[in-house]
């Protein structure tokens, strides 16, 4: 059994089984069975009609959602609620992309050897998808991953991050009320961390859908079976550029959100700000104000706007980091102080060394760095010398630097006056080289787990053909 613990005060408050290599030899074998019988493959309106059930449902338990994001995963209660709308809109936004979800005409007759022909392409699922899921939204980030397979007609095994299960485990007993036979949505909570490897190189699995860190990831996309495909979302350490240009009364708020939201443990949050200098002391001190009044405790409180880190020793990196970052030069201007095992201070450093961890990695803790800059190509350089490019964001009012930003920032998305963790479940959603492979978004993951099959006509001559 697998012990959950609240991830604020580390009280148990909840048991869940584990799956040992026998449990996950039938799970697979199960998921095998059921795709190969192709005449009991669900169609389309079947799949949507689940989706949609699975809408109404989520819908009603909207509360106990939102309360058990909160617990398990320490997401302040005012952003589950919104985590919990998010999931219900993103299995309804898979239901609706069906309505799209086509192949597409190939031209013939371009060469004498085509012509008489017709040529279209059909979407067929891809078959056994494995999903590794990750904590930070323990409930959208498996929206994300089961509502496309349900959509595209593969069946899903997902295993949850093992601080989060219970998200999971509720989801996919609820896609199950809502009508989808139990073999195409199946849970597995390994007892050892080896077994998901094994599952995830298993050459009966055909898709992996990976969501955590870049050193596991690559790991296991490395090591799959010949043939099976895999879509990787790691993380980054996004970059904002604030251009004197701004409206820095539209700046703050955003920016503060897009750093601190969910204590930065988010794939995309606001990690590094290039602000320009003659802005710089303005800024600095508004975003201070702001980062002061934010509310740290306890995620079950509606107040709460910082919550917990997922476990202790998250806090003891993330401090060591911040005390590296100051004996190396930067200045800790707010925050950086332990206020419990499993809370920190949301901190803001000044002008940490291009070298510290806290400048070259992701941070994934409450904390944003603010660097100076005087020469916009100067703070686009500095912004492109990550390896793990994701999202990136430019805030100015002149049209012309920003659009110069977008055209040179490294990143797959630039968002212009909105924070880096602007995000839609609909919209591509990807980092580049270290930070993923392949593309997230509902309806491109769809795509990913289905793959183009081409039917060719060989039309009879016209002279052939009896009018």
């Amino acid at each position: 059994m697998l012990q959950v613990v609240q991830a604020f005060d580390r009280a148990p408050f909840a048991e869940v089984p584990t799956d040992d290599a026998a449990a996950m030899e039938a799970k697979i074998k199960t998921a095998v069975a059921v795709f190969k019988q192709r005449d009991q493959w669900l169609p389309p309106h079947q799949r949507a009609g689940v989706l949609r059930r699975a809408v109404v449902l989520l819908n009603e338990r909207r509360q106990h959602f939102a309360e058990q994001i909160a617990r398990e995963g320490g997401k302040p209660l005012q952003d589950a609620v919104v985590e919990v709308s998010r999931a219900i809109d993103g299995l309804q936004c898979a239901a609706d992309e069906l309505r799209n979800f086509v192949g597409r005409e190939i031209p013939m007759g371009l060469t004498p050897a085509s012509v008489q022909r017709w040529a279209f392409s059909t979407r067929e699922p891809i078959g056994v998808v494995f999903a590794i899921s990750a904590f930070n939204h323990p409930l959208n980030l498996i929206v994300h991953q089961v509502a496309p397979a349900i959509a595209s007609g593969c069946p899903v095994i997902i295993k949850p991050a093992t601080s989060t299960p219970l998200s999971c485990r509720d989801l996919v007993a609820l896609v199950h009320e809502a009508g989808l036979p139990a073999g195409w949505c199946q849970t597995f909570l390994p007892e050892d961390v080896a077994l998901a490897e094994q599952l995830a190189c298993d050459s009966r699995v055909n898709f992996l859908s990976f969501i955590g860190s870049a050193m596991v990831g690559w790991r296991l996309h490395s090591k799959l079976a010949h043939g099976t495909r895999s879509a990787l979302e790691h993380g980054g350490a996004a970059p904002a550029i604030i251009d004197r240009s701004a409206d820095l009364d539209r700046v703050i708020e955003p920016l503060v959100k897009g750093g601190y939201y969910h204590a930065g443990q988010v794939c995309v949050s606001t990690q590094r700000i290039f602000v320009h200098h003659k802005i710089f002391e303005q800024f600095t001190e508004r975003l201070v104000a702001q980062v002061a009044l934010l509310r740290t405790g306890d995620p079950l409180r509606k107040e709460t706007e910082v919550g917990p880190l997922i476990n202790p020793r998250e806090v003891d990196r993330v401090v060591d980091w911040i005390a590296e970052a100051a004996a190396s030069g930067a200045r800790v201007i707010t925050g950086g102080e332990r206020l419990s095992d499993t809370t920190l201070e949301p901190t803001i450093l000044v002008n940490p060394a291009e070298n510290s961890r806290v400048s070259q990695q992701e941070i994934f803790g409450p904390v944003v760095c603010v660097y100076r800059y005087a020469r916009l190509d100067d703070a686009i350089a500095q912004a492109n010398s990550l390896s793990m490019p994701f999202q990136a964001c430019i805030f100015a009012n002149d049209i012309d630097v920003a659009l110069r930003a977008c055209e040179r920032l490294d990143a797959s998305a630039v968002m212009i006056n909105d924070p880096t963790t602007f995000r839609t479940d609909w919209m591509p959603f990807a980092g580049r080289r270290d930070a993923g492979y392949g593309t997230g978004g509902i309806p491109y993951t769809m795509r990913d787990m289905t793959q183009e099959k081409m039917v060719v006509l060989h039309r009879r001559s016209p002279s052939a053909i009896r009018t």
